[in-house]
C-alpha cells in the first residue's frame, strides 16, 4: 500500500500560501510557460513582494509588451496593460504621470526591451520615472520560436544563426548605469528567495528602478544560459561594494562571464513627477 505523501505536502504548501495572503495577488489564470521556465519564479517573486509590502491590488498596475514575459499581467490579480512590442516604458510612464499614487511595474524580455524597445529605456532612466522595470533576460526570442536576441551569447546556434551567433551580446547593466537609472540590480530566477528580495527593493525605491533577471529558456537554449551554466556563473555581491559608487557599479557590470547578484547602484534624486510639480509651481508663480 503506497503512502500518499505528495497530496499531504501539497495541501500543507497550499495552506501556507493561503495564510500568507499571497494568493490574493494571483489570478485564476495559470501560467502557460514551458515547464521549468524561470519566469514562474518571477511571478512568485512579484506576488510575494506585493504581499509583504501590503500594496493594495487596486493600486498597482503591471505593464507588458510582447513576448513570453509579456503574458505576465494575465497571471497576477492586479491591473494589467498588455501593450505593443517594445512599448512597455512609454505606456508605464503615461500611467504613472497620470496617477502618481499608483505602483507601476513594467515587465519585458531582452528582445522587447533592447531591440524594438531599446530607444525608450534611456529616456525612462534619465527622467527618473518612478516605476519598476523587471527585465527577463533569457538571451533568446522564446515566443517566436528561438531566434537570436540582443543578449544572445556568441556561438549560440538558433533558427536565425544556424552557423553560430557571431555578435557580442549587449551589456544591459552598463547601458542602464550610463543612462542614469537611479536603481540598478540583478537577480537570477534560479535563486527565488533572493529574487523576491530584489523585486521588493526595486519597488520600494522612489525613482526608476531596473532589475535585470537572468533566466534560462529551457526549450530553445540547451547550451548557453541553462540552469547548470548560470548556477555555476552567478556570484554574490561583494560585501564591501558601495551602491552609491557609480564607477564601482560599472566595474562589476562589465563582468558578464560571472554576473554579480544584488544591488549595483542606487541614487536618490527627484522623480519625473517631482519635476512636473516644480514646473507647475514656477508657472503659477509667474502667473
Amino acid at each position: 500500500m503506497s503512502i500518499p505523501v505528495m497530496p499531504v505536502f501539497v495541501d500543507a504548501k497550499l495552506r501556507e500560501v493561503q495564510e500568507s495572503g499571497r494568493l490574493e495577488y494571483r489570478s485564476k489564470s495559470l501560467p502557460t510557460w514551458c515547464p521549468g521556465c524561470g519566469y514562474f519564479a518571477i511571478v512568485e517573486g512579484l506576488t510575494h513582494a506585493c504581499n509583504e509590502m501590503g500594496i493594495p491590488r487596486d493600486n498597482a498596475v503591471v505593464v507588458s509588451g510582447i513576448g513570453c514575459s509579456s503574458r505576465f499581467p494575465f497571471f497576477v490579480n492586479l491591473y494589467g496593460f498588455h501593450t505593443l512590442h517594445g512599448r512597455v516604458l512609454p505606456v508605464a510612464t503615461g500611467i504613472k504621470t497620470a496617477n502618481d499614487r499608483l505602483t507601476v511595474v513594467g515587465v519585458g524580455g531582452d528582445g522587447d526591451g533592447f531591440a524594438i524597445g531599446g530607444g525608450h529605456i534611456s529616456h525612462a532612466a534619465k527622467r527618473n520615472v518612478d516605476i519598476t522595470y523587471l527585465l527577463f533576460d533569457n538571451g533568446i526570442y522564446g515566443l517566436t520560436k528561438g531566434q537570436t536576441s540582443p543578449t544572445s551569447a556568441v556561438g549560440l546556434k538558433t533558427s536565425t544563426s544556424p552557423f553560430e551567433n557571431p555578435e557580442r551580446p549587449l551589456n544591459p547593466l552598463m547601458m542602464l548605469l550610463s543612462y542614469g537609472a537611479s536603481w540598478v540590480g540583478q537577480a537570477y530566477a534560479g535563486h527565488p528567495d533572493h529574487l523576491r528580495e530584489m523585486i521588493t527593493q526595486a519597488i520600494a525605491h522612489r525613482g526608476f528602478s531596473y532589475l535585470h533577471i537572468l533566466s534560462p529558456c529551457v526549450t530553445f537554449d540547451k547550451t548557453s544560459k541553462t540552469y547548470v551554466n548560470l548556477g555555476m556563473q552567478v556570484r554574490d555581491m561583494p560585501e564591501d561594494h558601495d551602491p552609491g559608487d557609480l564607477m564601482a557599479a560599472m566595474r562589476l557590470a562589465q563582468n558578464q562571464e560571472n554576473p554579480v547578484m544584488g544591488l549595483l547602484y542606487q541614487q536618490f534624486r527627484p522623480t519625473l513627477n517631482d519635476t512636473f510639480e516644480q514646473v507647475i509651481a514656477k508657472a503659477g508663480g509667474n502667473g
